[in-house]
């Protein structure tokens, strides 16, 4: 298992086009990816879940992944958030 917790500092929040970068990041791994926000988790795979979570701009969230490439999904998301400016790496 591995976890990470990032802070959203684009202005509209994880938005439509953001989340579904991140969904698209995660998609092709075996791992179980879950994002927590507020009490809440989805799938991050999902992107009516991811939406479903209204994550605005400032929220700090947590992202999980379970299986064999864990490492790796939370590797692929820093570079997205990175890449898209979207969250700080916290």
């Amino acid at each position: 298992m591995a976890e990470k917790n990032y802070i959203i500092v684009d202005n509209a929040g994880l938005h439509a086009r953001p989340s579904t970068k991140l969904v698209g990041a995660v998609s092709g791994f075996q791992s179980e990816v879950l994002i927590d926000y507020n009490g809440k988790q989805v799938n991050l795979k999902s992107i009516m879940g991811v939406m479903s979570l209204g994550i605005p701009k400032g929220a700090i969230i947590k992202v999980i992944a379970q299986g064999e490439d864990a490492e790796n999904v939370i590797a692929a998301i820093d570079e997205i958030v990175e890449k898209e400016e979207l969250a700080k790496i916290e």
